[in-house]
């Protein structure tokens, strides 16, 4: 049986902020299903403690560079049987707001400081200091957060091999050389072009990148982008190479089937499947009625749940719907998310001009964001760049269409309705090319135009939902990518 230690910044539904939650959880109870001994490691924010059971003591430890020894603490991953280990440094992580910071004074100032702990805590346990009697084969650290970790471990002869997963290569963690030097790495061994400096600071990032055994991502269409100026931000050469190297894959994320199921979703309405596909229409009605909206069956009904920033084409959005509604199309928007306060403003200013059209709900909430998958027809993902996507697959799991960019994930999981796409019964949503209003407006017609043809549509829905989307295959690749590190 292989030991996985996997290493996130956030698990679902213990502390989230996005799709890095999400995977978290169910990627490593997808390798537990396959026969594969896992454990989690986290820092133990207090969100965690909270809602955790049953939590042990069972190590603590002095790490270089800080003053305070950690305690290492046990749990179970809730509706699991996975094991979670939880790095306890109560002045590091033991604070109100997220997990990188609060929402009124953004990043906390010594998310350095705490992220290298908790990459020092990660090679503790992963080099089987602790006295726990477990010893991991493999490392599977996520995104900069955990990217000290694998450039520490390559210090140690006998150490398990290491993959590092990029979830978003924007977020990179970079910081000056005084925060380099204050967080006692030696220079001699990691201030250098192939180690962690990037151009004059300390990349987080570039310490998965440059020192771990195999990089993924997650999707294969996002693995070539990032090697490419336009996604790479500076680091496309470094990639370019891992992938001449053959260390460099995209596997698409699954989803949790068991959280994500129209057939047993305790937060929808009404239940429904491919058999009771009219249910999803009390789905619809029942939205509707919950944010005040006419009550309309024909009315399309377009869905959004997104971080309110640039990245997610949220001014695309904003000035394609301001456009449709002005011309009076048979359309209403219902959005969840937070984000950038000029955005949040748009969408208040956009719902006033049209009450009747626009419904939306600043902030975020599950149960919400369930019901907006059930009861909408359409479901907007208009990024400029989305490295995989969660939210198109829950989506297709509803019956609920996508619209979607032709980048990264999105291109990878979404079939658009073109003529030959429905003839031969594969297509599934919506697609356009260019970042800008003008096709996303465009494509947004071209779904009113195909809802308004209904068996057309059905077809649609049924395709969406058949396809495959659990963890079952992308288990298996992470599976045949650990059996053949080298």
């Amino acid at each position: 049986m292989r030991k996985i230690l996997f290493a996130s910044s956030e698990v679902y539904p213990l502390i989230k902020t996005g799709g890095l939650a999400d995977v978290s959880a169910s990627l490593p109870i997808a390798l537990q299903q396959h026969g594969d001994d896992v454990r989690i490691v986290l820092p133990a924010y207090r969100q965690c403690l909270e809602a955790l059971g049953e939590i042990n003591t069972i190590a603590e430890i002095k790490l270089d560079g800080f003053h305070t020894p950690v305690e290492i603490l046990q749990a179970t991953l809730p509706d699991s049987d996975v094991t979670l280990w939880l790095v306890n440094s109560p002045h590091h992580f033991d604070r109100d707001g997220g997990p990188y910071g609060n929402h009124s004074d953004g990043d906390w100032p010594d998310n350095a400081a705490r992220f290298a702990l908790f990459s020092r805590a990660i090679v503790a346990i992963a080099m089987n200091q602790l006295g726990l009697e477990w010893q991991a084969d493999v490392l599977h650290c996520n995104d900069w957060q955990t990217g000290l970790a694998p450039a520490l471990l390559s210090q140690y002869v006998d150490r398990p091999k290491t993959v590092f997963t990029i979830h978003n290569l924007a977020y990179q963690g970079l910081y000056s050389r005084d925060v380099f030097d204050s967080l006692d790495l030696d220079a001699a061994t990691f201030w250098h072009s192939e180690g962690l400096e990037f151009y004059d600071q300390l990349s987080f990032m570039k310490g998965g990148l440059s020192y771990a055994d195999h990089v993924t991502t997650v999707s294969p269409t996002y693995a070539q982008e990032i090697c490419g100026y336009e996604f790479g931000y500076g680091l496309e050469g470094l990639l370019s190479y891992r992938a001449e190297q053959g260390r460099l894959t995209g596997i698409i994320n699954g989803i949790d089937e068991q959280e994500w199921n129209p057939e047993t979703d305790p937060y929808i309405n009404q239940t429904f499947s491919t058999k009771k596909l009219k249910n999803k229409l009390k789905n619809k009605a029942a939205l509707q009625q919950h944010f005040l909206l006419p009550v309309k069956e024909e009315t399309l009904v377009l869905g959004l749940i997104s971080r309110l920033v640039a990245q997610k084409g949220i001014d695309l959005t904003l000035e394609a719907i301001a456009h449709i509604l002005e011309a009076g199309a048979n359309i209403q928007l219902v959005c969840l998310g937070s984000g950038e306060p000029d955005f949040e403003h748009d969408l208040r200013v956009l719902r006033a001009r049209f009450p009747d059209k626009v419904a939306i709900h600043i902030g975020y909430d599950e149960a919400l964001a369930h019901q907006i998958e059930a009861g909408v027809d359409v479901f907007l993902m208009p990024s400029r760049f989305e490295p995989c996507g969660l939210n198109q697959l829950y989506s297709l799991r509803y019956g609920t269409l996508p619209l979607v960019r032709n980048t990264g994930g999105l291109a990878d999981t979404v079939v658009d309705a073109t003529e030959d796409n429905r003839r031969d019964e594969t297509a599934n949503g919506f697609k356009f090319a260019k970042s800008n209003s003008e096709e996303l407006e465009q494509t947004i017609y071209r779904a009113i135009d195909m809802h308004q043809r209904p068996r057309i549509w059905r077809k649609m829905m049924i395709t969406a939902m058949e396809q495959d989307v659990s963890w079952e295959n992308s288990a298996s690749s992470y599976q045949a990518l650990y059996d053949n590190l080298a």
